[in-house]
């Protein structure tokens, strides 16, 4: 999952919003920054209710991905989207295919809910209004055991540069693609991407009811 799929259901509780959003947000700032659902657990039922949030947002977001990944509609997905790719770039892409593969079902997934629901992207992000950035950056350390160097100013810019709204555009997905792969230094990819997207995003936005149907337990 990503962020807008893994936070729209608690709009209305900011500060588990926010803990929601806090693995992917350290895998831009601090990618050896960890937050685990076994050291977060122990917070969830802290007597601060701001850090309880944050933790508690933190373990279900691993939780979602934990049923997420092991989907039969992800797995079926993830496998023809790298083969797709590896087909588009060549047999020499590397380790892109299989990456891009993983990374586009959830990105797309994230475009479709929001093309469904602008007003809800929206209220997603107005919610973070309602935290301390400084905060949840203490929390996350407290639950990490080392230092969070920057999180609060990232937290302010994803509010300020709402990228999560270049998803449905195809152009702009790529160049937001190219800074994922920069991040993992991985090569990047060539404006032509973009025209393999559409059938992609037809795929996802069929699959979408499956794609977010639990897993059992």
């Amino acid at each position: 999952m990503n962020y807008f799929a893994h936070g729209r259901r608690f709009i209305d509780r900011p500060y588990f919003l926010a803990g929601t959003a806090v693995p992917d947000w350290l895998n831009v700032v601090d990618r050896k920054c960890r937050c685990r659902s076994k050291k977060a657990l122990p917070l969830v039922d802290s007597a601060d209710p701001l850090e309880a949030e944050v933790a508690a947002g933190i373990v279900q977001h691993h939780a979602d991905d934990d049923w997420f990944h092991r989907t039969e509609e992800f797995n079926r997905l993830q496998w023809d989207f790298t083969k797709r790719i590896r087909d588009f770039l060549g047999k020499d892409s590397g380790l892109r295919p299989s990456f891009l593969g993983h990374i586009l079902v959830e990105l797309i997934l994230d475009s479709v809910l929001m093309e469904d629901d602008p007003a809800e992207l929206d209220a997603y992000y107005s919610a973070f209004d309602a935290i301390d950035p400084a905060a949840v950056q203490c929390t996350v350390e407290r639950i990490a055991g080392r230092p969070a160097d920057r999180l609060d100013w990232f937290i302010g810019k994803f509010v300020e540069v709402r990228f999560l709204e270049d998803y449905p555009d195809n152009e702009k997905l790529v160049y937001r693609l190219n800074q994922v792969m920069q991040r993992v230094k991985l090569p990047a990819l060539p404006d032509s991407f973009e025209t393999l997207l559409p059938e992609l995003r037809t795929e996802v936005r069929a699959s979408s009811a499956a794609l977010l149907t639990q897993h059992p337990t």
